[in-house]
This record gives C-alpha cells, structure tokens and sequence, in this order.
C-alpha cells in the first residue's frame, strides 16, 4: 500500500491537475468509505452490487418513484458487463484466473465468477470492503472463486498470475503507464486488459471531474501509449457514451425524488449542501457525455504472446 504522504493514484511527483488539490491515498479511501452505506442503499441489496455507470437508452418516466429509479440503475449497470462480456468474448477470455482492479463492492467480480466461472482475485484499496465482497460472494455461491485482496493494484505482486485484467471505472484512479508495466508482469502471454471508463475529450472538463471524484481522468492516448509501451496492442473500442448519457438523467431523477420524500425539516444544511454537489457533478457528466466533452468506452488489449 501507498503511504498516506503520497499521490492517491501512485503518480509521484506528477503536477495536480487543474482545479484540484492533490489527493492522497487516505483521501481517496475515506471516499470510498464514506461512500459504502450509499451505494448499499442505491445499488442493493446485492449480492451483486456495481459501483459504474450502466447502460440505458431512454429518459427516466416522471412518475417514477425511487424504488423503480434505484431498479433501473441497477439493470442499466448489469446491462454494461453482459455487453462487456458479448464484446470481449468472456466464455473463453474470462473464463479463467482473472485479476478484478478496484472491484468495489464485488458486483463485477462476482458476475465473471457465477456467469463464466472465473477465479477472480477481486483488489481494493478500501479495508472495510474486503469483508463485504467476502460475504456476499458467500451469498452468491461462489465464495471459492472470489477472493478479495487489500493491495494498490499498481503494485500486486506476482508474475504470469492471470489470464485476464478488468478495470471497471476504476483505472481512473490509476497511474496508467505503471500500472500496465505492472499487468504486463502479471498477465500471462496472450493475457488481456479489459477496461470501462471515462475518457476526457476537451480539457474544461478535467478539473472539476477530477475534484469531484477523487480521481485523475484520462484521455484515450495516454492509454493507448501506456499500453503500447509495455507491450499491449489495441484490439477493441466500443464507445457507449450515448448510452451512457441517460444513466446520470437517471441518477439526477433518484436524487431529486429522494430529496422529495423526505422531510423538508429533517434535512441538515450539510445535507442539503451535498445534494446540489452532486446533482451538479451528475449534471456536469451527462454534458459532457451530450457535447462530446467525455467519452464512455470499452477498451481492449492483448499482451503479446
């Protein structure tokens, strides 16, 4: 693990991005942890519980309540991997040992495991996620083929460990050139890196993407060059970010519902200050994903053989 004096996502001596004061790792786990009961909340009650945008093509219905918002959220997510996997031919290429980076509360980790029957080594950095992905492994029935891991994915040990890597919203957090010099060891000959994120197209979009997430988004060159540098080459990109869009129309819709069913009086100023902050962000994404100011992609690459 990083100390708590360095960069969060590893970057070292790298310059804070605009409109962001440089995070450490203890930040970007405070986060997270901060984070955990809302995402059992919105994306529960599992046990496949994802923590990324998802896949949805239609504007939310005004007469929604949350529980039917919360519903469609979690299928939009579901919708993402059983795309991922159609694309990324998951039946053969994440079948076997597969290395699951940032697995959050384990959804994703889970969903290669009970669908293709993966051992997947499911990193976090979040201590206090290592036990929940354990339990509801359990509760999925696949305890013997998820095994969650406290580590810095920048850092995992090992060598010819994997036959795959997936990233899912996560390898923002990442210093990508370290990172895929440290998937070039891990990963055996043939291996592949799957990854789903958020790409940045026009700069005005960094700063306030990076402050808000706790992150340092990246454009699709810096990835393709990382890749490149330690002997990956391209095989895929499927942008989605049209699909993408309506999921934060969707997460803006349940953060204003659920701001209305509860009472006026019972919300605390702090509170009410943090939803406008992230009805602003979600606003702040779903422009960028309209005007073409993010991109949203499934990315693949394969180590040479």
């Amino acid at each position: 693990m990083l100390s708590t004096t360095e960069d969060a996502t590893g970057w070292g001596g790298a310059g804070t991005h605009v409109g962001m004061l440089r995070a450490t790792l203890s930040d970007v786990i405070a986060h997270f942890e901060g984070k955990t009961a809302a995402m059992l909340q919105r994306y529960g009650p599992g046990p496949r519980i994802h923590y990324h945008a998802g896949l949805i093509d239609d504007l939310p219905h005004p007469s929604w309540s949350a529980t039917l918002l919360r519903q469609q959220l979690v299928a939009a997510q579901e919708r993402s991997l059983s795309r991922a996997a159609e694309l990324w031919d998951a039946s053969s290429r994440l079948c076997g040992d597969v290395l699951d980076v940032g697995c959050g509360l384990g959804g994703g980790a889970i969903f290669w495991a009970q669908q293709f029957g993966a051992r997947v080594a499911a990193v976090t950095c979040v201590p206090s996620h290592v036990d929940l992905v354990a339990g509801f492994a359990a509760q999925a029935g696949v305890a013997s083929r998820v095994q969650p891991l406290l580590c810095n994915a920048s850092e995992m040990p090992g060598e010819n460990c994997f036959d795959s890597a997936v990233a899912v919203d996560s390898s923002c957090y990442l210093p990508r050139k370290r990172w895929f010099r440290r998937l070039a060891l891990l990963l055996r000959p043939g291996g592949h890196v799957f990854i789903i994120d958020c790409f940045l197209v026009r700069p005005e979009y960094e700063g306030p993407f990076n402050q808000y997430w706790h992150t340092r988004i990246g454009t699709m060159d810096e990835y393709l060059i990382a890749a490149r540098e330690s002997g990956f080459r391209l095989v895929s990109v499927d942008d989605v970010s049209h699909r993408i869009v309506h999921f934060w129309t969707t997460t803006i819709a349940l953060i204003q519902t659920e701001s209305r069913d509860r009472e006026l009086g019972a919300v605390e100023p702090v509170e009410v200050a943090r939803i406008q902050a992230s009805l602003r962000a979600h606003a702040f994404v779903r422009e960028g994903l309209a005007n073409n100011g993010l991109r949203y992609c499934l990315m693949s690459f394969s180590k040479s053989g």
